[in-house]
């Protein structure tokens, strides 16, 4: 992890996030990537087979679940991940498993980042729906955590 704890936390309340259709306000889900664990930007096709390996574990989970990008504000960096239809505590998990610093969650439309391998409380950055971004086809590849 080569940025401080302050930097990371103010570069995930930033982020945006891309979808091809709208959620329901009143539904409560995680977003969560296993794209580049501890913040290390990793290859495409590491991040492409670690997002293969969450998907199959959402899959057993047998809760809905929805492909949403999270991006940086000013669309320099994308991570593929997913809107899953969860707890929060099953959210943690999934984080956990697959190495992330933090992982977000939505509850009354109201977005959260819980840290997971950061020091740091559980932080409220305010309204979902202001940081949706809707748009009609994903970008063709996002994997690498790099904008192409």
């Amino acid at each position: 992890m080569n940025q401080s704890i302050e930097e990371l936390l103010k570069n995930y309340s930033c982020t945006q996030f891309l979808l091809t259709q709208r959620i329901a306000k009143h539904l409560s889900f995680a977003i969560i990537t296993a794209c580049n664990p501890r913040g290390e930007v990793l290859a495409q096709s590491q991040n492409r087979h670690l997002d293969k390996l969450l998907l199959n574990e959402i899959e057993q989970l047998h809760c809905p679940y929805r492909a949403i990008i999270g991006a940086a504000n000013d669309m320099s960096h994308f991570e593929k991940s997913w809107a899953v239809f969860t707890d929060k505590s099953q959210a943690v998990i999934l984080g956990e498993r697959y190495v992330q610093n933090a992982i977000f969650y939505v509850e009354q439309g109201e977005l959260s980042l819980i840290p997971i391998l950061l020091k740091a409380n559980e932080v409220s950055l305010g309204s979902f729906q202001k940081r949706i971004n809707l748009i009609s086809d994903f970008p063709p590849d996002v994997s690498n955590g790099e904008k192409e």
